[in-house]
């Protein structure tokens, strides 16, 4: 399996539009050369690196199996649960330090997921999945330095 991207390049900086530094636009993605049995797909990001451990940033599943491209900040069909920011929307990378953020896309062996929500969805994916792909990026916030008096 295959995950292209018009707006990321895999382990290069993230630019900042699709950061809360910018637009916090969802980033374009297309996925080939999935099995032929898929019948359904997610996307996850993922920052790998945040002091709470791993955390999400935007998790879409019961995607239809005909979606194989997803626009900069496009409408996606299927389901979106919470992410970590409390949110059932894309949150872009907002970290201070540098992290690594991962946009995956999972194809699943099941049209429907049942009983999936934040805390387990990683867990639900892996029992479905079948193939995967993913893009590695990088992001830095500029914070300003500081006066302290």
């Amino acid at each position: 399996m295959k995950l292209l991207s018009n707006d990321l390049k895999h382990e290069e900086i993230i630019d900042r539009k699709f950061t809360c530094d910018g637009e916090d636009f969802s980033p374009h993605l297309k996925w080939m050369e999935y099995p032929k049995e898929t019948k359904s797909f997610a996307i996850s990001c993922i920052d790998i690196d945040a002091d709470l451990g791993l955390w999400s940033h935007w998790y879409l599943y019961d995607i239809p199996p005909e979606i194989t491209e997803v626009d900069q900040d496009g409408s996606i069909p299927g389901k979106i649960l919470e992410n970590d920011f409390g949110n059932r929307y894309y949150n872009g990378p907002c970290s201070g330090d540098k992290h690594r953020y991962v946009f995956k896309v999972h194809a699943l062996n099941i049209e429907t997921l049942e009983n999936v929500n934040n805390g387990n969805f990683r867990k639900v994916i892996r029992s479905y999945e079948i193939d995967s792909a993913e893009i590695m990026g990088y992001y830095e916030r500029e914070v300003p330095d500081r006066i302290f008096l």
